[in-house]
């Protein structure tokens, strides 16, 4: 996680790759739209080291989700 950083002076403290101002939510949003780490990489300057932190950092969030099933009304 030391490629994941939060500082409240970059990019208003959303989680950024160390070393740059690209959000972890951008990487994210590349994946999920189809992007590959070869075109995320080319396209936002990080490496494939940097694009497994923002997965990873992404996974520790749903890890710790409690998750509760709404109560259905009859």
């Amino acid at each position: 996680m030391e490629r994941v950083v939060i500082d409240p002076k970059i990019m208003h403290g959303k989680p950024i790759i160390k070393g740059t101002r690209v959000p972890v939510d951008i990487i994210l949003g590349g994946l999920i739209g189809g992007m590959k780490y070869e075109e995320i990489e080319k396209e936002y300057g990080v490496q494939r080291e940097d694009i497994l932190a923002a997965i990873e950092y992404a996974a520790k969030f749903v890890i710790g989700e409690e998750i509760k099933p709404l109560k259905m009304r009859a």
